[in-house]
């Protein structure tokens, strides 16, 4: 890491599994600088003002300043978010989800940038990015400080920019040869290179499933399904930390004859012009049970995301399901639908929801990524069947492919989306209903029975805003 950082390129991607220490090293390259450099300013930026804010100006900065530097006095203005030097360098920490931030990081030029979690941010905000490491700084000794820009991210699909331009040394938006190769360098480092990594932690890594376990344990970028209707970096650009208050929610479910679990997802209300929404899948509740545990279960979701519909797919006995559904909970309110196309067709127009950044995901649901991964147009390329998704899709269709009392295009009254709100995440709920775990993967319960699945979707109530009062800045920078 040490040589790629000090080398004679410009731009130095630390990329590989989770927790092998990516973020604490840049740190420190970007303190090592600030100190040489008098007066000399940095930059740490990731898609989420909030998670750079708790995760690296609250956690891992200060940690890394009393570990490396215990005698330099830091000064962290938690307002403006700068942490500043004795020698007058100045680290700024940014995120890029807010318009109003976004053009105060824009106003400053920097001597280094740092962007933080790179698999959620777009090559084109990346870009602009780039036009501000411009300032010129001097270190103690006279010599020009080289102008810096790191960037850090858990590997994704082999389609993400990163891979485009540092691995392959081309241009991103068009694939021919960068003039320069050499300005471009990467280093790999992985969960099994931190040696302060607890056994336990790496064993968790170790037993994920195959593409997250390539992903997050070996640190390896992904190939994807061709003609797969979901990319990991769509997934990745709407991934946030919580989901936000939901004005409608869906709970779709598939029955105990597939594998399956039930999930939430959410989204907003419409603009005066059409039918818009933004979704957050919030919950899979997949199990093995008896039909009494698995209508139990789903009533249990119901109940703890007060949703409003249940959407359960009939095909597989359509009056059963809901006569059990209903024997578990008489008043829950039941929608039966019913496939009539094939399920790649059902899938695409949710998964043009994922492109146009209004679905994202709180957490990290692994099967259930890995079978949106494997949905390609041709239909599906997993082995078993993918009821996680399905279960996704009947839900988001219910509450934003097709959803009920959606208003007309142009109904007068119509709430337009405030332009800050975004896509609601995805949580992980504990099969034993019990626990609430957002970044975890909770494992299953495995008993003498059968499979069903759900999915909990939600909509936001959005507020409202005038197009004069919406940002220019897109609302996902990484979509």
């Amino acid at each position: 890491m040490r040589d790629a950082a000090a080398s004679g390129a410009t731009h130095v991607l630390a990329y590989g599994g989770a927790r092998s220490g990516k973020t604490l090293a840049l740190c420190y390259c970007i303190a090592v600088r600030a100190i040489s450099a008098p007066q000399s300013r940095h930059l740490i930026a990731r898609l989420h003002n909030v998670d750079v804010r708790h995760s690296v100006l609250m956690d891992t900065w200060p940690k890394l300043m009393r570990l490396a530097f215990p005698a330099l006095r830091l000064e962290i203005s938690r307002t403006d978010q700068i942490a500043r030097l004795p020698n007058g360098s100045e680290i700024c920490f940014g995120g890029l989800d807010e318009a109003e931030r976004v053009e105060k990081l824009l106003g400053r030029e920097y001597a280094t940038i740092y962007v933080n979690e790179a698999s959620q941010v777009a090559y084109d905000a990346v870009s602009v990015l780039r036009t501000r490491l411009a300032q010129s700084a001097r270190k103690v000794d006279g010599r020009p400080l080289a102008l810096k820009a790191y960037y850090d991210l858990n590997s994704v699909g082999r389609g993400h920019w990163t891979y485009r331009e540092f691995i392959e040394k081309a241009r991103p938006e068009n694939g021919t040869p960068l003039a320069d190769p050499a300005s471009r360098a990467w280093v790999a480092l992985n969960p099994a290179d931190n040696p302060h990594l607890p056994p336990e932690a790496l064993a968790e890594l170790a037993a994920l499933p195959a593409r997250q376990r390539l992903r997050f344990h070996a640190g390896e970028y992904l190939a994807e399904a061709p003609g797969a209707l979901w990319t990991l970096e769509a997934i990745e650009a709407g991934r946030v930390a919580a989901a936000p208050q939901m004005k409608r929610v869906v709970v779709g479910w598939i029955p105990p004859a597939r594998t399956a679990p039930p999930a939430p997802a959410r989204g907003s209300w419409p603009s005066a012009s059409a039918w818009t929404a933004a979704a957050t899948c919030s919950r899979d509740a997949s199990c093995r049970l008896s039909p009494q545990g698995w209508a139990a279960r789903t009533a249990e979701v119901f109940g703890r995301w007060r949703a409003d519909r249940v959407v359960a797919e009939g095909n597989f006995g359509g009056a059963m399901v809901a006569h059990t559904l209903r024997t578990a909970a008489p008043h829950l309110p039941v929608k039966i639908v019913t496939a009539s196309r094939g399920k790649h067709v059902r899938a695409e127009p949710v998964s043009a929801l994922y492109e146009q950044g209004k679905v994202s995901h709180a957490g990290v649901f692994a099967e259930l990524e890995d079978q949106m991964m494997l949905m390609t147009t041709q239909g599906y390329e997993g082995g078993a069947s993918p009821d996680r998704l399905d279960a996704l899709v009947w839900a988001l269709s219910e509450l934003m492919v097709d959803p009920p009392n959606a208003p007309r295009a142009g109904a007068l009254g119509a709430p337009r989306p405030h332009a800050a709100v975004r896509g609601a995440a995805v949580e992980r709920l504990g099969v034993e209903g019990s626990t609430f775990s957002q970044h975890r993967l909770s494992e299953q319960r495995d008993c003498d029975a059968v499979t069903s699945s759900a999915i909990t979707l939600g909509v936001q109530q959005s507020g409202s805003c005038s197009d004069a009062q919406q940002p220019r800045l897109v609302r996902h920078p990484c979509g």
